[in-house]
């Protein structure tokens, strides 16, 4: 049983809250393995490195993320008051989403099982 006031115990877990600039993309039809490639070359980057790596790559993934991208700018700009050229994409990372399961016809009757997959897509930013 936890101890203390139902009040205290809120404002005690919005203390430990993380104040860093984020930006999260729930259920994006792409795969998890598929998001990880352009999330892998922006981890670590300034955010207009990042930005003209997923503007040029050629993958699905990289246009979903490159809006995620600015938005998490954007949060940081207008929530945070932080300027833009001091930002760095501190941890992305995408989770398994709900996978939606399909039937697909095949030869003498069978039925093979399509698998479309989804992730949620996070970007989280930060100050030099």
């Amino acid at each position: 049983m936890a101890k203390g006031h139902r009040s205290q115990i809120k404002r005690e877990r919005n203390a430990n809250k993380d104040t860093r600039p984020s930006a999260k993309l729930s259920y994006a039809r792409v795969s998890v393995q598929k998001a990880c490639f352009v999330l892998d070359a922006i981890r670590g980057k300034d955010v207009n490195t990042a930005l003209a790596i997923v503007t040029y790559n050629p993958r699905y993934a990289s246009s979903l993320i490159k809006k995620l991208l600015e938005s998490a700018i954007a949060n940081a700009e207008n929530n945070n008051n932080m300027s833009r050229e001091n930002l760095f994409v501190e941890e992305c990372y995408a989770n398994k989403g709900p996978t939606m399961k399909r039937i697909h016809p095949r030869a003498q009757g069978r039925a093979y099982r399509i698998e479309k997959r989804m992730s949620h897509i996070t970007i989280v930013l930060n100050e030099r």
